[in-house]
């Protein structure tokens, strides 16, 4: 780190590329200094101060760049991570953190190792209302959970996928468990704990992809406790993504970031001032960068205070296990346990 500043290169500059740079530009005392173009990543006038670099290669190889933020299509994420911890990197990488569970253990082991910081990002665990419950329920105010419920039923037209020649693959992208509903299902594992077993089904009904649009899957948690993720991009018009909770003492409901129902014996959290993380029921394009920015600046934090970041690379991994565990099911028709899904690639 530069004495004044966290130095950030961004690997990939398409839409989520720019959404980093957008919430790093926000997040005192880090600065995007170089980025790598995308094929889809036209510029505006924010852009122009950035270095531009050819290839992954040259960006991870310049020596004012503390931190890589690897935006790429996900096939790529692990392979790129190991490649710039090895180059003594600190490394943020956007969800998922691999699509195979074997890359993806590495770059964890690799960053343990090198005492380097690796992050992934899952920045619904820093919504205010999230950030709430997790410290009920470490603090046992709700009681045993019972049963978790994660609903993403949004809408992509075929455009969408039609976009970019690594949407919707099996290779590059995966389908809506591994793209759009890796978040809740990250939220479900953060708040009720670990899945010991998961059994799915996937399927795909309204487009043209090799990955699924449409997924059900049920959750067996460590703690007894069951879960439920009904997840697609082919339900018009596209829905709010819920998440409803059941626990001993009662139930909380939040569509998207708002919460919608609060039944349990504690008070619900002080609404939070600003801007809403948006929604990406039907516009991937709504969601804002407010997560990211909270993320970014827990992340800036954890290397200045010398600390582990909120959200660990061993984090993402776990989530990571859970979705390919899913795939897995999904293929085989039969209960899998995360851990069986090592090494088994999303496909």
């Amino acid at each position: 780190m530069s004495a004044t500043s966290l130095r950030v290169g961004i690997l990939g500059y398409g839409a989520i590329g720019r959404t980093h740079h957008r919430a790093i530009s926000e997040c005192a005392g880090v600065e995007v200094v170089a980025a790598t173009r995308s094929r889809t990543g036209a510029t505006g006038d924010e852009d122009r101060a950035l270095a531009w670099c050819a290839d992954a290669e040259e960006l991870i190889g310049r020596p004012d760049i503390d931190v890589i933020a690897i935006c790429t299509p996900s096939g790529s994420h692990a392979s790129l991570t190991i490649q710039a911890l090895q180059a003594g990197k600190h490394v943020v990488v956007e969800k998922p953190l691999c699509i195979e569970l074997g890359s993806g253990e590495r770059a964890v082991r690799l960053a343990q190792d090198s005492g380097l910081l690796l992050s992934v990002i899952s920045q619904r665990r820093f919504e205010p209302q999230n950030v709430h419950l997790r410290r009920l329920l470490d603090e046992d105010a709700l009681g045993r959970p019972i049963l978790g419920e994660a609903l993403v039923r949004w809408y992509r037209d075929q455009d969408y996928y039609d976009s970019a020649p690594w949407r919707g693959t099996l290779a590059d992208d995966g389908g809506v468990l591994l793209n759009q509903a890796i978040h809740a299902v990250d939220l479900l594992c953060w708040l009720l704990g670990p899945v010991v077993q998961v059994s799915a089904t996937t399927a795909t009904l309204a487009h043209e992809m090799e990955a699924e649009d449409t997924a059900v899957a049920t959750l067996t948690f460590a703690s007894g406790a069951l879960g439920v993720v009904a997840a697609s991009t082919a339900t018009r018009p596209g829905l709010p993504a819920e998440l409803n909770l059941f626990f001993e003492r009662g139930a909380v409901g939040i569509h998207d970031d708002e919460i919608v129902r609060w039944d349990v014996p504690v008070s619900a959290p002080t609404a939070a001032a600003g801007a809403s993380a948006g929604s990406g029921a039907a516009d991937p394009g709504s969601v804002t960068a407010v997560g990211h920015l909270r993320q970014w600046c827990d992340i800036a934090a954890a290397l200045r205070d010398g600390r582990e970041p909120a959200v660990t690379g061993a984090d993402g991994l776990a989530t990571a296990a859970v979705v390919l565990a899913a795939y897995q099911s999904g293929r085989t028709g039969r209960a899998v346990r995360p851990a069986e899904a090592a090494r088994v690639a999303a496909r």
